[in-house]
Parts: structure tokens; sequence; C-alpha cells
């Protein structure tokens, strides 16, 4: 299998690239700073740099020709404002849509976030009310392709070392923390269980097995 990861330099991109080399996979990770490019390739994978926030989706898409699948895991990260939230966490995910219809690549996985059905609460931080309503903009645009998409909502991200077991639900879910190694797992699962495809799905700690836990929603 052929993976583009959108975000290939973010803590989750790299532990999905590492997964997915380790077992034989081609793995190329689009990042917007040629200086991540030896942390992307010592994971496994081909670096394409691409500033997500000024491309054209046709040159995005010469990137992802004979791919099997996208994954959006990107994201304006710590410290951005709220512009760059709709430009990266929305805007973006929509390129890469666009890029992989044009490419001719039909599978697409969008990390999202939870909570981000309702409202966000007037009192919020206007930068995180900026996120949330940007990742629900994605969800919706992505919702709307022909393409065969999985939307994964991780909730809060550790870096503490994977279990490999999880909870896997619907939404709405509770509230709750879950690694980024187990994230990183489960993306790689969904790549393999493309009956998965239409479903939005909530991660969080748990007691299932990763690839059990995604069977289940295995249309």
């Amino acid at each position: 299998m052929h993976v583009v990861i959108a975000g290939g330099h973010g803590k989750i991109g790299l532990r999905l690239t590492a997964l997915l080399a380790g077992r034989g996979d081609v793995v190329t990770g689009v990042i917007r700073n040629p200086d991540h490019r030896a942390d992307v390739e010592r994971a496994g994978a081909t670096a394409a740099v691409v500033d997500l926030e000024q491309a054209v989706s046709a040159d995005l898409a010469e990137h992802l020709r004979g791919a099997d699948a996208v994954v959006f895991a990107a994201g304006a990260g710590p410290g951005s404002g709220a512009e760059r939230k709709d430009s990266v966490d929305r805007a973006a995910a929509v390129l890469l849509a666009d890029a992989a219809s044009i490419a001719g690549v039909r599978r697409y996985l969008l990390v999202s976030s939870p909570n981000v059905d309702a409202e966000p609460d007037p009192a919020a931080d206007e930068v995180w009310a900026a996120y949330l309503r940007a990742k629900k903009a994605a969800e919706d645009a992505i919702v709307a392709t022909d393409l065969e998409w999985t939307i994964l909502r991780p909730g809060s991200l550790t870096d503490d070392p994977g279990i490999g077991k999880v909870l896997l639900t619907e939404p709405p879910t509770g509230s709750g923390p879950v690694t980024r190694d187990d994230t990183a797992a489960v993306l790689a699962a969904l790549l393999d269980a493309p009956g998965t495809a239409g479903k939005i799905l909530e991660l969080r700690e748990g007691e299932t097995d990763v690839v059990a836990a995604v069977t289940e929603y295995t249309s």
C-alpha cells in the first residue's frame, strides 16, 4: 500500500509513518518545512515539501498519484491563531481532498476532534472555538465528497506508550484521553479496513484490541 500523510512531521504523522513503513508499506510524508525532511525519512517515508496553506490542488495532486490512500493528520498547532486554524485545519484538509480527487485516490482518512458537533461555548477561548469550527467545517466538506472517507476523532492526545487497546465508538462519546501511539495504530487499521468508509468514529483509551475495535465498524 502507498499512503500519503499530510502532516508527516507531526507526532501522529511520524508514528503512523513508522508503523506503515515497518510493515512494508510505501509512505510519502507531506511537510511544510524542508528542515523536517530528515525526521520524516528516518521514520521511513519519502518527504514531499509542500506548503498546504499556499499550494493549489493540482500541484499537490502530483505528489498523490499512484497512492492508495491519503491521511490528513496536519494541524496549525499550539500557539497559532484563529486564522491559521481555518487555513490549516479546514482549508488544507479540503485541499487534500480536492487533490486526491484529481489524482484518482479514493481513500481518505481525516483526523478530527471531539466536541465539534455543538456550537462552541460562548465563553470558550476564541482560538479554541475557531479550532472546533474549522474541524467541523473540514468534516462537513469531506463528507460532501464522493471519496471513501473515514473520520477519526481522538480524545485528549498523550505521549504515553500505547497499549494496543482502545474504545472506538460512534459519536457522541464521553471525554477521555488516548495515546498518540494507539491513535496511529487505529489509523493503520482503518487503512486496512475499507469497509469503515462513511463512518465517523471517536477514539479513547479502552479495553478492546485495536484491530477488533476497527473490525466492529467494517460494513
